[in-house]
This record gives C-alpha cells, sequence and structure tokens, in this order.
C-alpha cells in the first residue's frame, strides 16, 4: 500500500533536508529519502564538516609545535594522537547528523532510509529494510554529487582513493600525492603535512584553485609552499596503480612517482544515475547535470531538482538557497536565489573567500572596474594575532561604485566574506561599505580598508 504526501526529496542533504523542513513549515505533507541513517548528505558525513574537524585539529597541532613559542609559550615536546583526532571528527558529524534527524521529526517530515528510484511522476520507490512506495504530488531530485571517476585510475579505496578515504587514513602517509589543486585538494593535503606526511600536489593547468581570483591564487601558492607543500602545476596525470603495496603515479612526460598513498581530487559529478531519470525522459547533459527552468522544474511535469545535481557550483550553501526557493516557489509562488552573490571559502590557513566577479571575469566581459587593497600587515587585530598573511581585494563599477567581487585571503576570511555577501546583495557601493564604522581593532577593519582603497581613500595603507 502506497503513503501518500505533497511532497516527497530525494536526498537528505544540505540541500534535501532543508527543502523538507521549509515545506513542512509551510504546511506541506513532506517525505524525505536517503539511503544513509545519518541524514546530512555527503557534506555533513564525509564532506565539509569532518574535513574542517581534521583542518581544525590538525592547525592546533601545528601550531603547538611551531608557533607558540613567539607567543612566550613553551610547551616541549607534543604527540600526536591520530586516533582521538579521529574519534573527535566522528563525533562532530554525530552530533550533527543526529541534530538534523531531530529537526526532521519536530518539523513532523517523514524519513524513510533506502534507495529511492523514481518509477513514475508522482511515484517514489523506496528499496530498504523496509520497502515503500511514496505517491506525492511533487518530487524534488536532491542527490548531490560524487568524487569523478577516472578510468587510468585505479582506485582500491585504500593506498588509492578520494576524499572520503583521506577521512580516515590510519596514520600519516609518509610520502601522500594528491591529484588537483581545488578547493578538496589543499585543504586535505594542508591536513596531512601538518600532520607529518611529505605532501606533493600534481594539477593540470599551470596554476592552483581554478576559478579563484588569480591574483588571489597566486599569494595562496607561495603560502602554501612556505608551508611545505610542493605544488607541481602543469603535470598531466596519465594513470595511478598499486604496484607491490605502493602506488605509482604517471604523468605525460615525466618519470613515475612512487608514493604510499594517492588522493585523488578532480571535481564532483552530479549523482543521477540509477534513480529512474534515464526511464522517465529527465532532460540531462552528458555529465548527468538535470536540466531545470527558473522555478527549478525539470521538463518532466511535477519532477523538480536542486544543488549539486544541476548546475552551478556544487556547494552545500547554494543547494539549500536552492531548496528554499524551490518550495517556497511550489506553495508561495514565488522563492529567490542571487546566484552573482554566492560565496565560496577554501579552509586552508590562511583561509580564501570569495564572493562575485573576479577581476579576469570583469577584463574578460570589458567590464570597467576600480581595485581596493588592504594587507592584512596593516591591520592592528592581525598584528596582535600573529596573521599578517594575506590582504583583502575589493572590485567596483568604475561608473557606480556598486561593488562587483571581493576576494580575500587570509585569517577568518571566511568570516569576513560574509560582509561583502551582505553588501552586495544589497547593491552597495564600495563608499557605502567604506562609511560602515567598523570597530577597532578587529579584521573586519580590514574590509573598510579596501573598500577605502577603491577610491584612494585608504588611511592605514
Amino acid at each position: 500500500m502506497s503513503k501518500q504526501f505533497d511532497l516527497a526529496v530525494l536526498g537528505g542533504g544540505p540541500g534535501g533536508y532543508v527543502a523538507a523542513i521549509r515545506a513542512a513549515q509551510l504546511g506541506l505533507n513532506v517525505a524525505v529519502v536517503d539511503e544513509n541513517p545519518q541524514f546530512g548528505g555527503t557534506c555533513l558525513r564525509v564532506g565539509c564538516i569532518p574535513s574542517k574537524a581534521l583542518l581544525e585539529s590538525s592547525h592546533l597541532f601545528h601550531q603547538s609545535q611551531h608557533e607558540l613559542a613567539s607567543h612566550g609559550i613553551r610547551i616541549g615536546h607534543v604527540d600526536l594522537d591520530l586516533k582521538q583526532m579521529l574519534l573527535r571528527k566522528d563525533k562532530v558529524v554525530e552530533a550533527l547528523t543526529g541534530g538534523i534527524n531531530m529537526l526532521l521529526k519536530r518539523n513532523k517530515v517523514s524519513m524513510f532510509v533506502g534507495r529511492g528510484r523514481i518509477v513514475s511522476p508522482g511515484q517514489l520507490q523506496v528499496t530498504g529494510q523496509e520497502s515503500s512506495l511514496l505517491e506525492a504530488k511533487r518530487i524534488i531530485i536532491a542527490t548531490g554529487s560524487k568524487p569523478t571517476i577516472f578510468p587510468s585510475i585505479e582506485y582500491d579505496g585504500d593506498i588509492i582513493g578520494d576524499s572520503t578515504t583521506a577521512l580516515s587514513y590510519a596514520s600519516p602517509p609518509e610520502h601522500l600525492v594528491v591529484i588537483g589543486a581545488g578547493y578538496i585538494g589543499l585543504e586535505l593535503g594542508s591536513v596531512w603535512r601538518r600532520l607529518g606526511s611529505r605532501v606533493t600536489i600534481l594539477e593540470a593547468l599551470d596554476h592552483i584553485l581554478p576559478g579563484v581570483d588569480r591574483e588571489i591564487g597566486k599569494l595562496a601558492h607561495r603560502i602554501f609552499e612556505k608551508q611545505g607543500l610542493q605544488i607541481k602545476t602543469n603535470m598531466w596525470v596519465e594513470n595511478a596503480s598499486v604496484q607491490n603495496g605502493t602506488a605509482v603515479v604517471r604523468c605525460k612526460d615525466e618519470a613515475p612517482i612512487q608514493v604510499d598513498r594517492v588522493l585523488v581530487c578532480t571535481g564532483r559529478t552530479p549523482n543521477t544515475k540509477g534513480i529512474g531519470l534515464e526511464d522517465l525522459g529527465v532532460q540531462m547533459d552528458q555529465r548527468g547535470t538535470i536540466q531545470v527552468n527558473h522555478d527549478f522544474q525539470t521538463n518532466v511535469a511535477g519532477i523538480y531538482a536542486i544543488g549539486d545535481c544541476i548546475a552551478g557550483p556544487m556547494l552545500a550553501h547554494k543547494a539549500s538557497e536552492e531548496g528554499i526557493a524551490c518550495v517556497e516557489k511550489i506553495v508561495t509562488g514565488y522563492g529567490h536565489v542571487d546566484y552573482d552573490v554566492i560565496p565560496g571559502i577554501v579552509y586552508t590557513h590562511p583561509e580564501i573567500a570569495s564572493v562575485g566577479k573576479t577581476e579576469e571575469q570583469l577584463t574578460s566581459a570589458g567590464v570597467a572596474f576600480n581595485k581596493g587593497v588592504c594587507p592584512y600587515g596593516a591591520n592592528g587585530r592581525a598584528r596582535a594575532l600573529g596573521e599578517i598573511d594575506g590582504k583583502v581585494k575589493i572590485l567596483a563599477d568604475v561608473k557606480t561604485d556598486r561593488i562587483l567581487g571581493v576576494h580575500a585571503i587570509g585569517a577568518h576570511a571566511g568570516d569576513l566574506i560574509a560582509e561583502a555577501t551582505i553588501a552586495m546583495s544589497f547593491k552597495a557601493s564600495a563608499e557605502d561599505l567604506a562609511r560602515c564604522c567598523h570597530a577597532h581593532p578587529t579584521l573586519s577593519e580590514i574590509v573598510m580598508e579596501a573598500a577605502l582603497a577603491v577610491a584612494g581613500r585608504a588611511i592605514h595603507t
């Protein structure tokens, strides 16, 4: 016997569970389906949250070894208890996934654990310990993404693995090769470098952090190399395999590299196979990206899609925004996502954060802009923290002074970018931001100084 709902959401990640809760708040009878009993999706279980927990722990370990003495703190020999560090990471995940389950229950969202497949418009089959047929007027696909797999790389889930594998190494590899110098590769590479591994990062392009403002990316490259990461650009990996318990990586026109472990971080692919979309005729591109209109509707009536499985940056907060907008459009007729103002953050140390257009994008589009920059070293709070590496850069339209992009590298850059995101959401000018009084001494003053610098009015640089 089928179970009746107004809305069924396939996928319990940051897009799916948020959409389900918002729909329930708006009065719908909602079901959410995920094949993992821990709701929260890749981001929470094996992505954003566990990696940030390890980044924080490994940073503290590195600080205690190398940075406390300058503060007059001497603590002697420091030991690594990796088992405890990994246990803490797991407890953070457990607490948050438990919280999501509680939120879903509190909002009276029906949860189904199992593999979901859309068998027809309005019908979702769940196969698990208890199979169920859900009938819903509307279905939202929020199945997220998965690491991109390359046939020439022989994954074994241990010596050669992906970002999930790298969250649980039993010991720091003596030599780790990371394939890909994007967000994930640099973050996890930083974790294991701090914990004692020799880390080599291979990037096919001539620069790291594709899509990040090039000036910021170049500064990041120099800082990461000072931290001990060995970064090699223009390295085209042809294949990787395990031979006699050792990983061998072969790059075009280069000698083979023998290492203890290989971490493959070459992007993510929409997780849209095997859920019935092909049989229904849902339009997708060759990568499996679902095609939707401005209301998040697919070409099949009653079926919607959000998050990593549609076009746009594969970010948890983008998925959540789309989930809310999608259900609000369904219920109220109006919902909105401003795709020009979606921040992105790399949680290395220093952090890298951006929102809006890069210099390269504006130049390519023929948009004239003014630039204001303030280095961290000019800021009193940064000096007191001992965090003087970095800068904030603001790009503003020459004619209107409207902020078009903000890019930062430095301590807590991910927090500073929120101010810029709000300013841009309200179509603020650089002068608007510059004339707001910022508390002293704070890192936020770096943003104010960069805004002042747009018009050549910086006080401290």
